[in-house]
């Protein structure tokens, strides 16, 4: 199996434990708050891979350019899992999933506008399948979530934006020290301490519920989300972003199987949403193609 084929292989097992993981938080979410499922995923991640690093021989000698790098995607990270939690409670794993899987789209469209590249013909067929996706996942979404407002759909797309930036400086980092365990579980503790840092000095930070009910699926969703960081860590010390993230984003698609299994109880799946889904997901796919 050629490189490539191997980070193709693990961003596709990322795509899959990172839909488990939003999943089984919008399960947890019925009886606590997105704060609540960020701090026990962030810990479970810090016990479970700094644990992987001592096992496997220690802290290895790495870039200090590195690390300045990955104590940014530690931070980034954090801002993702609360972003997109929030946005699982508010508007559902499969509508979320869909939206926060437009980072490619963000990225190419800075690429255009600022760096000045061209766009190609699959990147512009792309951004029409996203925008569509997006229009059919939103529209009228009011009817089937009550609570329903149209800043929820900002929720998904600010964690798309730090993912997008995310990739590359992994990528970038990867270049200079290919640990991407040590880093997994670096990121794991900057983002612990940014989680800290937000608790003590936001106005708005939610409470800390740990009702039992929920804590079965937080900790189901700290495995799975922990998984997905190794695995897509790991596709990106061995492969390019522009291979590794078409099958990293698919992920709505396997939410979207998880939500209509094990959801039906809590989020109402339509045909458009269905449409949406797969017509985000195939964008996305186009624009890296693009590229």
């Amino acid at each position: 199996m050629t490189s490539d084929a191997t980070a193709q292989f693990l961003a596709l097992i990322t795509a899959i434990c990172y839909a488990v993981a939003l999943v089984s938080s919008r399960l947890g979410l019925r009886y606590s708050t997105p704060d609540t499922v960020t701090l026990v995923s962030i810990l479970v991640q810090n016990v479970t891979l700094w644990s992987a690093v001592y096992w496997t021989g220690g802290m290895p000698r790495v870039s200090g350019v590195a690390v300045g790098i990955f104590c940014i995607v530690g931070l980034f990270q954090m801002g993702v899992r609360l972003l997109a939690y929030t946005g699982v409670l508010k508007i559902g794993a499969s509508r979320s999933s869909s939206l926060q899987s437009i980072s490619p789209l963000i990225s190419a469209t800075i690429a255009i506008t600022i760096l000045g590249e061209l766009a190609t013909p699959l990147i512009i067929a792309g951004t029409m399948l996203v925008v569509v996706g997006i229009v059919l996942v939103s529209w009228k979404a009011e009817r089937e979530l009550p609570s329903f407002r149209w800043w929820h759909l900002l929720l998904p797309v600010g964690a798309a934006c730090l993912t997008g930036m995310n990739h590359p400086l992994r990528r970038y980092a990867f270049g200079l020290s290919n640990e991407p365990l040590f880093f997994s579980a670096f990121m794991g503790l900057v983002s612990l301490t940014g989680f800290l840092v937000y608790r003590t000095v936001s106005p708005r930070k939610q409470r800390l519920n740990w009702n039992r009910g929920a804590l079965g699926a937080f900790l189901c969703t700290g495995i799975f989300e922990t998984l997905s960081i190794v695995f897509i860590m790991t596709s990106l010390s061995v492969g390019r972003v522009v291979v590794v993230a078409p099958f990293a984003a698919t992920y709505p698609v396997w939410a979207l199987i998880g939500a209509k299994i094990f959801l039906r109880d809590v989020e109402k799946i339509t045909i458009k949403t269905v449409m949406g889904i797969l017509s985000v997901v195939a964008g996305t796919a186009a624009i890296h193609l693009g590229k």
